[in-house]
């Protein structure tokens, strides 16, 4: 793992998004890819460019912090920057790592940056999983856990606070986010296609540019995760 930190400035007020391009240039660990005062266009260059931070300002004309943060791929961390403390609920609620009050203080700009360095390290840690090939995962009643090998794995479905783990024999629901389920699994081998579907690549058994057919199910390939998800099957084509 890179220990680089991409990010995008997304804030229609200039003088906002030129501390946070300062704050960026002094934290050594983050590279500015882009910045933009629209929220559209900003969208744009986040799907475009997939970056690990995203500094998102809530009031914005045309599309609002919150709304936009819905159309983001969920792998990448949020920090909120807003004038009004009262959004930062509705922000937590979106998973949002943390938010900034304007004026945006350089303490407390690090303190923010140092919740996904810190969780990166914990996704690190997690990974180490995945040598041994399998996981736990809770299940109904108290202490109950199934072990999860992940050669059995077909795809994961999430359905609102649930993840469904599907094997060949049975399918796992167990209350917790895909993203968690993401993140301790090993991307060689999974790849997400879609907001609510992560797929074991080698489980893949035919596709088109909508779905993808895995166990005699065909499941959604999103707009978001095609090319990627492309990309992928190219490194396999003979």
């Amino acid at each position: 793992m890179s220990n680089l930190f991409t990010c995008i400035i997304v804030d229609d007020e200039p003088p906002a998004i030129r501390v946070i391009e300062k704050f960026i240039s002094q934290l050594k660990g983050l590279e500015l890819i882009a910045s933009s005062s629209k929220a559209l266009e900003g969208l744009e260059l986040i799907q475009q460019n997939q970056p690990h931070i995203v500094f998102l300002d809530i009031q914005m004309p045309d599309l609002t912090g919150i709304q936009l943060s819905k159309l983001i791929d969920e792998n990448v961390n949020i920090i909120f920057t807003t004038a009004y403390p009262q959004f930062a609920v509705e922000g937590f609620e979106l998973n949002a790592v943390d938010y900034l009050l304007k004026p945006i203080a350089f303490p407390r700009f690090i303190e923010a940056v140092g919740k996904i360095k810190k969780k990166k390290t914990s996704v690190k840690e997690t990974s180490n999983l995945n040598n041994e090939e399998y996981f736990f995962v809770k299940t109904d009643g108290k202490n109950k856990f199934r072990k999860v090998k992940l050669s059995d794995i077909l795809f994961a479905e999430s359905i609102k606070n649930y993840v469904i783990i599907h094997t060949e024999t049975e399918q796992l629901v167990t209350y917790n986010t895909l993203k968690n389920i993401q993140e301790s699994l090993p991307q060689t081998k999974f790849i997400k296609i879609h907001k609510s579907y992560i797929v074991a690549l080698d489980k893949v058994e035919k596709t088109d540019n909508y779905e993808v057919w895995i166990n005699g199910k065909d499941l959604p390939l999103g707009d978001t995760y095609r090319s990627e998800f492309f990309k992928r099957i190219h490194d396999k084509k003979l």
